[in-house]
């Protein structure tokens, strides 16, 4: 039987640190200013969400996500002992595109040097926080149905440069950092239903699609950007905006009932499994989780303490991040559950 095995990880985040005692600091330009921009600190930003830092990449206008995905790629690519020019298929999650269009991912495609062979499928993604599981679920398909042979799934964010630096945009802008995660996924012949991707499931509720957004441009609106950047309440449509309680409940609720429903449709239990890695988005909502679903705390991995939140990219970055310092291991079995705009929200059962 083909099933899908992760042949390559990698991860990559900026050099800069932004500590909590510097963002409230910095101005739109990520300037640190004489006087605070934002009213907030450390303890304020802390025990609301537990980070500590987060990335930036440099702010003269030189990188792109294009660029954090290409260092993830390659470094996943080499742990794959992969060359690019095999790979015939990229799958990239992230809500902070390059472009409006085209897709980041055959720009990422240029930059690999493998463009011009012209038999290499480029999809974009755009399930936001949910993106690195969905892909992982298109990924597994592909490579069960002999589709693809090599595929690189890739997400990668650069939140910095649309954040508000100011008051107002508090509770979103203290949450989010710039980063990259990337797997190399690639078929392997098994009988062990246990072996590489064991499952994976995708979820998605509409109704919640207005509670956590970015309105940067209104395709009803003519002109479909239409505001006075200078006017600072019609410059909102420029920074994400969060209905926070209601993304809070379902947040929870859905990372529990999907981490629950694969251990049930799996047959697995907690001693089957080494690792849960949750998304990176608050880790209030993460130790809920883990208390709900009854997951052991030992298990449970986190980095949202030094990255914040990458969204597309914060499951491969946190793994890669404790395989680096040992903790995980080849042949650790994964459960991740996620959750994102939209609402969208999944999980999914590997051997790494």
């Amino acid at each position: 039987m083909i099933r899908t095995k992760i042949l390559g990880l990698g991860s990559y985040v900026p050099e800069r640190v932004v500590d909590n005692h510097e963002l409230p600091f910095l101005n739109d330009r990520h300037v640190r200013q004489p006087t605070q921009q934002i009213e907030t600190d450390d303890d304020w930003i802390q025990k609301r969400t537990g980070i500590q830092a987060r990335r930036f990449v440099p702010n003269d206008g030189t990188t792109a996500t294009s660029d954090l995905a290409l260092h993830a790629a390659r470094r996943a690519l080499a742990d794959a002992s992969v060359e690019a020019t095999e790979i015939d298929c990229i799958i990239l999650g992230t809500l902070s595109p390059d472009f409006h269009f085209p897709g980041t991912g055959v720009v990422l495609q240029r930059k690999l040097g493998i463009a011009e062979r012209g038999n290499c499928a480029c999809f974009d993604i755009r399930q936001q926080c949910s993106a690195f599981i969905y892909g992982l679920q298109m990924a597994d398909a592909f490579i069960r149905t002999g589709t693809y042979r090599r595929i690189l799934l890739v997400g990668a964010e650069v939140h910095s440069h649309s954040l508000d630096f100011s008051t107002r945009g508090r509770d979103v802008t203290v949450l989010f950092g710039d980063g990259a995660g990337a797997m190399v996924l690639g078929p392997t012949e098994s009988e062990d239903p246990r072996e590489g991707v064991v499952y994976t499931a995708a979820y998605a509720d509409g109704t919640g699609a207005m509670d956590l957004c970015l309105k940067i441009f209104d395709i009803a609106r003519l002109p479909y950007i239409d505001y006075d950047a200078r006017d600072r309440e019609q410059n909102r449509m420029m920074y994400p905006f969060m209905e926070g309680k209601r993304v809070y409940i379902n947040a929870i609720r859905g990372m529990v009932m999907s981490t629950q429903t694969a251990l049930a449709k799996t047959g697995m239990t907690w001693d089957d499994i080494q690792w849960f890695v949750p998304h990176q988005a608050n880790l209030r909502i993460n130790e809920k989780v883990a208390e709900v679903a009854n997951i052991p705390r030992d298990k449970v991995l986190n980095t949202i303490e030094h990255y914040g939140n990458t969204t597309a990219a914060t499951v491969p970055l946190t793994i890669d991040h404790w395989r680096q310092r040992g903790k995980v291991q080849r042949g650790d079995r994964v459960l991740s559950s996620v959750f994102g705009s939209g609402f969208t929200w999944g999980a999914a059962i590997f051997t790494f």
